[in-house]
């Protein structure tokens, strides 16, 4: 029987949260930066909350989580 240790598997999990949070975060990050003219910062930012929001939830939820199966249906794999 294969045993997996939840609090690693936790780990990686929160590490590819981490990693899929930044990767959404690029464009609007840019727009914010660069004062794009034309690009509306103001729905850039909104997006940002979005995006944090959306994260938060998943990190309270893999922290919640009891088994690594879960932890694949909270990262949607």
């Amino acid at each position: 029987m294969i045993r997996v240790d939840i609090t690693k598997a936790k780990a990686i999990a929160h590490d590819m949260r981490r990693q899929a949070r930044a990767a959404e975060f690029e464009p609007h990050d840019k727009v914010i930066a660069a004062q794009i003219p034309g690009a509306d910062a103001a729905a850039a930012e909104a997006a940002r909350a979005a995006i944090r929001a959306k994260y938060a939830d998943m990190q309270t939820a893999i922290d919640a989580a009891t088994t690594p199966d879960e932890i694949k249906v909270i990262l949607g794999l």
